[in-house]
């Protein structure tokens, strides 16, 4: 029996993640990190999935439990979660023969897992992070890596002391469209790179409802600082990997302000950010996230001599675009039957305005990303070694993320650290 074109697209896809990621100039990938031959090989045969423990059963963790139990190699072997209206919920999920723990050491010392996906609150990250690695267990963790820049320095000397995969949750990494933005960014379609803006705006408080009896850091551990960086590690993170991607590098400082100007409601972490964080060359990412107007939502340009790219909208945008002849508009004008105004006089001057002209898709298939990712994740367990790249890209998305909170709190240019660990 032949393969289909959807199957084929998924067997393969890990050489075009490969293709993308390893041997970026950032930083050259782990010394045990999976080659696409090994990645093709390790493909476990049907019935030997991966076994995953999920740590963390909230509305994220939920969704990765439905992404997974769509996966061709992975399985939901265990759940957990402190909180038992979560964890019930995921039960309705998972089913009910799957084993379900309040206590992630309960999870850890269940036999048969290969690995585990950690989506606890960002502060809990490192601490389950090492406690699986001990346990003889792979992580997959969700973004950002941890709270503080040295916690995501120990997850990664964790992960190379026990010569475990830890893989972060970028799925970007995984996108169709954006692997085939990057491929045409890398063959000079848009010419030389001088700045990447980026914008998360949404119209919500992100406060969630509190049951009585249960703590509001517990529910809404996003709004406080020893929890989280608000926006910056919940969004700016998926952003700022990629413009590391695009642009092939890490900045060199960040400035920025922070402020909490609308909900002020007793949170502690700023509801409105703006950042610079300037790159070799003078290059820069522009930054902007806020909670109080969603008219931009969420996306990304990159920027070049030639071109723009809008890959969270899958378009491609030439800067000087193919001109067409004014007696060939006419011609045109006419076959359709349309009318226009022929201007005789008019203005000498004109605003110079967003051009308008239509671009190109980026296209490249429906398929799921956080499902790619997980697809990945399993050939990375069953061979042993990591993905080339992810945890590099990782690593340096959230240093960055934790950098530009720092520099909004002191109100100052912070310098990339030059003291982080190697990956």
């Amino acid at each position: 029996m032949t393969d289909t074109p959807f199957d084929l697209t998924r067997r393969t896809f890990l050489d075009r993640v490969l293709t993308a990621t390893a041997g970026m100039g950032v930083a050259s990938a782990a010394p045990w990190a999976v080659s696409a031959a090994e990645a093709a090989s390790a493909a476990p045969a049907t019935g030997q999935r991966v076994r995953l423990g999920v740590i963390g059963t909230g509305d994220r963790g939920r969704t990765l439990i439905r992404n997974i139990m769509k996966t061709r190699n992975c399985t939901v072997a265990a759940i957990c979660d402190d909180y038992e209206p979560h964890l019930a919920k995921a039960r309705e999920i998972a089913g009910a023969t799957v084993p379900a723990f309040a206590d992630h050491r309960a999870l850890l010392a269940e036999k048969g897992l290969d690995a585990v996906v950690i989506a606890t609150p960002l502060d809990l990250h490192a601490r389950h992070t090492a406690a699986s690695f001990d346990a003889g267990l792979h992580v997959w963790c969700e973004k950002a890596m941890a709270r503080t820049i040295a916690d995501c320095g120990a997850m990664v000397a964790k992960a190379r002391e026990s010569r475990k995969v830890l893989q972060i949750g970028h799925q970007r990494m995984f996108h169709p469209t954006y692997l085939n933005a990057l491929k045409r960014v890398k063959a000079g379609e848009i010419g030389e790179i001088t700045q990447v803006r980026a914008s998360w705006h949404r119209n919500n408080s992100w406060r969630r409802p509190v049951p009585a009896g249960v703590p509001d850091r517990q529910i809404n551990w996003r709004l406080y600082r020893d929890r989280s960086a608000g926006l910056m590690t919940e969004l700016a993170t998926h952003q700022l990997q990629v413009g590391n991607w695009f642009l092939d590098g890490v900045p060199t400082k960040v400035i920025g302000s922070g402020s909490i100007c609308f909900w002020k409601d007793g949170r502690e972490v700023y509801d409105h950010v703006a950042l610079i964080y300037e790159y070799s060359g003078g290059r820069k990412v522009i930054y902007t996230s806020l909670l109080n107007n969603a008219r931009y939502g969420c996306e990304e340009q990159i920027q070049g001599s030639k071109g723009t790219i809008e890959p969270e909208l899958g378009r491609i945008y030439q800067e000087v675009p193919p001109k067409q002849l004014a007696l060939q508009r006419m011609h045109q004008d006419v076959a359709r039957g349309s009318k226009r105004t022929v201007p005789i006089g008019g203005a000498t001057w004109f605003p110079e305005l967003p051009v308008t002209t239509p671009g190109d898709s980026l296209g490249w298939g429906e398929y799921d990303e956080t499902l790619l990712q997980f697809e990945g994740f399993a050939e990375a367990v069953r061979a042993g070694k990591p993905l080339p790249g992810l945890l590099t890209q990782a690593y340096n998305a959230s240093v960055a993320s934790l950098l530009g909170e720092q520099a909004m709190d002191r109100g100052e240019a912070l310098r990339w650290p030059s003291d982080l660990v190697s990956v």
